[in-house]
């Protein structure tokens, strides 16, 4: 399990059950429902989002504030502030 991440997030997206790419689609259009500066929290079980997560925050112009994952590791959390 990753470390905790002291981040209140704005807005929660749950992207469990979802693959590739349809997590990052549903973030990106969710990311554009929160004010600039606030937090987006998306909850997802895909493995591959680990990458893509951080990779499409830094590509959008957003600030990817790290992970988390539940115990067992098959949900994770991925916190992105919103940049533009």
């Amino acid at each position: 399990m990753s470390d905790t991440i002291d981040v209140k997030a704005d807005s929660v997206l749950d992207v469990k059950g979802l693959c590739c790419p349809m997590p990052v689609v549903k973030a990106k259009k969710a990311i554009g429902t929160i004010e600039v500066g606030q937090v987006l929290e998306v909850v997802g079980t895909d493995v591959g989002s680990k990458g893509d997560m951080p990779a499409w925050a830094k590509r959008a112009g957003h600030e990817f504030l790290g992970m988390t994952e539940e115990e067992g590791g098959e949900v994770f959390h991925f916190f992105v502030r919103r940049g533009k």
